[in-house]
């Protein structure tokens, strides 16, 4: 099920981001804080949230629209704080890869909408 396979990646994404968050702490070197954060508030709660929904409503994590939409956001959860970094790190050049993470992310989240809209109407 969708559902607990987002609850899953979100902690591991939640503690890669709160690792990250400690070692910016110990150097003291903070650059890459806009990637903790949007890995820790895309990658980690919002999934975990989705996957929340989906086990507690278990008919509609079932459905393949709810798979499609939890499919995205791992992959844009991911990429969007990913691409976040490399343009911190290696320039504005690559600005391409966080655009992209961020609109499969806002895929992801519109594809949540229709989802929840259904299913109250249910």
């Amino acid at each position: 099920m969708i559902g607990s396979l987002m609850m899953c990646v979100s902690v591991v994404v939640l503690l890669l981001g709160m690792l990250a968050g400690i070692v910016m702490g110990i150097r003291q070197d903070f650059t890459l804080a806009p990637a903790h954060a949007h890995l820790n508030l895309v990658g980690g709660v919002l999934l975990f949230l989705f996957g929340l929904y989906y086990r507690l409503f278990p008919a509609v994590g079932s459905t393949p629209l709810a798979r499609l939409q939890g499919w995205l956001h791992i992959v844009g959860g991911i990429a969007f704080p990913a691409g976040v970094a490399v343009v911190v790190l290696y320039g504005e050049s690559y600005i391409v890869v966080p655009i992209v993470g961020s609109l499969i992310v806002v895929a992801a989240m519109a594809l949540f909408t229709v989802i929840v809209f259904r299913s109250s109407r249910a």
